[in-house]
């Protein structure tokens, strides 16, 4: 006969003292059933009563119960073990590297997927489910599995956290409240998240609109950006169109220019021709009469000497006209100065022309404009551009210690060390932080002590040396506010090494804005409200860094950069 299946519930067979699957299973005589081992453990600690009880009834048994294995539950549990029946596929229930594992699973953890902040433990559904059923275990609070319980944990108590502290934004457990923080305002930790919860739904609203108003900023921007290229390469098409059509202009004008100069050069050659031809000529009719009276010359007989030299004389004249050499001019130079002189002349006034009307042509397009946003009014509105900054550690010098992960800095007349860097501060006791500033920035920071220079500065300042190149304030290279907490030189600022003195007192919370692209840089007391100190209009052509120098003077000064609040 084939052996019918029958769905098992995991949790019936739950030793109740240890949780886990029941170990060599025994009954009691209230009918509970346990581990071997774990009844015994427990009635051990009871011999000396003599009054033996089930750790579940409560149920007592006088004298102490002699156990035998329950064979049959073995075979049960057994099998329940081989078959793995569970709820959920083993794939899902087994822990794998990066799940918080279940605390109570023996051999192969499961994953948790609950923990017990009273209990301080993670739990699988299985090993869960006493917490959800038992009445005692029932008031205890769940979370989501977590890996960090001991963070939950007062360090100095090793009690639960379970009270916040208003006054030092802090949690803290109930002996914290008879010590450090005794009188302070309190509340739980469940009511101080309502409060928190409430603020944060406020600032999370206020960020998403934000974000909605700066993502429609994006659009407009980019509308404008293509807006400007369209029209930019619209005004480079016509620009190029109407100065093709200047040249082919100038282009017909120097051919007709061109054709008059050969015309004139045609009608001065062709006029010399002739006069060549002519010349030639009658150098050729001379000739021949040369040679004739040559020959006339050298006759003996001089009856035909008479005759003919008679007859030559009565000789009809040449049938053209004779130029007489005197009437012609010959110019060696033919010039054409005054068409060179008069192209000079129009080329100069077309250049002036071109000149004076290129400076009328504005130079940018003014059809677009981009407006920039208004200047920050209030403290609100400055920490819209708020900037989380953290100390870089490569910058310290080694007098300098960074604490509060790299967002505070107290100078210390002991030596850190510090690994070398090329970007250490080596003289001036000094500090730079990671982040660059560009746009628009704000931060704040809070100082105690001596006194203390809040500053910004180029990344490439000096670091080596004790010269003025690497001090904050001291070169063109940087900008600093003087904070001191003495009355005769409490405040200043400094640039390129030029003190100018502030009438100001001195604050102990400042705040920083710069507007990179306009070149602005301002300082601010901050308490209640908000005091401009100092403001600095000038050309940034890097990013900046804000920095800090905080003074020893037989006292350590501390600098923290602020949160937002």
């Amino acid at each position: 006969m084939a052996e019918a299946f029958i769905p098992l519930d995991q949790y019936q067979f739950i030793c109740p003292v240890c949780l886990d699957l029941l170990k060599d299973p025994v009954a009691i005589p209230c009918g509970h059933s346990y581990c071997k081992v774990c009844i015994n453990g427990c009635w051990d600690q009871e011999d000396q009563k003599g009054i033996y009880s089930c750790p579940q009834c409560r149920d007592t048994f006088t004298p102490r119960p002699v156990l035998h294995r329950n064979n049959m539950l073995a075979e049960v549990v057994e099998k329940l073990k081989k078959t793995e029946v569970q709820a959920a596929s083993p794939a899902h229930c087994y822990a794998v590297p990066g799940d918080v594992e279940c605390d109570f699973c023996t051999g192969r953890k499961r994953k948790a997927i609950k923990s017990c902040v009273m209990c301080l433990t993670s739990f699988c559904e299985t090993h869960l489910k006493p917490h959800l059923e038992l009445p005692a275990l029932k008031k205890h609070t769940l979370i989501e599995a977590s890996s960090k319980l001991q963070e939950k944990i007062c360090s100095q108590h090793d009690e639960v956290l379970r009270i916040y502290c208003r006054t030092d934004q802090r949690c803290i457990c109930s002996l914290c409240m008879l010590d450090n923080h005794k009188g302070h305002d309190a509340v739980s930790v469940s009511a101080a998240r309502t409060e928190k919860q409430s603020k944060l739904k406020e600032e999370l609203m206020k960020s998403l609109q934000r974000i909605q108003e700066k993502q429609k900023k994006v659009q407009e921007l980019k509308q404008t950006v293509n807006t400007i290229m369209f029209r930019a390469q619209t005004a480079v098409e016509d620009s190029e169109i109407i100065f093709t059509e200047m040249i082919s202009s100038m282009e017909k004008k120097r051919s007709e220019m061109t054709k008059l100069i050969r015309a004139q050069e045609k009608a001065e050659l062709s006029r010399a021709d002739r006069l060549l031809e002519q010349l030639e000529q009658e150098i050729t009719d001379l000739q021949r009469r040369v040679t004739e009276l040559e020959q006339l010359s050298h006759t003996h007989d001089h009856i035909h000497f008479l005759q003919v030299l008679a007859s030559g004389c009565q000789s009809p004249p040449l049938d053209r006209p004779e130029f007489h050499t005197s009437s012609i001019t010959v110019h060696q130079h033919l010039s054409f100065d005054g068409v060179r002189n008069s192209l000079s002349d129009l080329k100069k006034r077309l250049e002036e022309f071109c000149e004076e009307e290129f400076n009328n042509i504005p130079p940018h397009a003014a059809a677009v404009q981009i407006i920039s946003p208004s200047e920050p009014q209030s403290r609100e509105d400055f920490l819209k551009y708020f900037c989380y900054l953290t100390l870089d550690p490569n910058t310290a010098h080694r007098n300098l210690i960074l604490s509060e992960k790299n967002r505070a800095v107290t100078a210390s007349e002991r030596e850190q060390l510090y690994s070398d860097h090329p970007e250490k501060f080596d003289t001036w006791w000094q500090v730079l932080c990671k982040e660059s500033v560009c746009g628009r920035c704000y931060w704040e920071v809070e100082w105690i002590g001596a006194g203390v220079y809040i500053s910004v500065s180029y990344k490439d300042i000096r670091r080596k040396g004790e010269g003025s190149e690497c001090g904050f304030g001291c070169n063109s290279q940087s900008w600093s506010l003087w904070c001191s907490s003495s009355s005769s030189s409490s405040l200043s600022f400094y640039h390129n090494d030029i003190e100018t003195k502030l009438r100001d007192p001195s604050s102990s919370r400042i705040g920083v804005y710069v507007d990179h692209s306009a070149g602005s840089l301002s300082f601010y007391s901050i308490s209640y409200t908000m005091t401009l100190l100092h403001r600095v209009h000038t050309t940034f052509n890097q990013p900046l860094y804000a920095g800090f120098r905080p003074y020893w003077c037989f006292g350590s000064t501390s600098v923290r950069l602020c949160d937002p609040k």
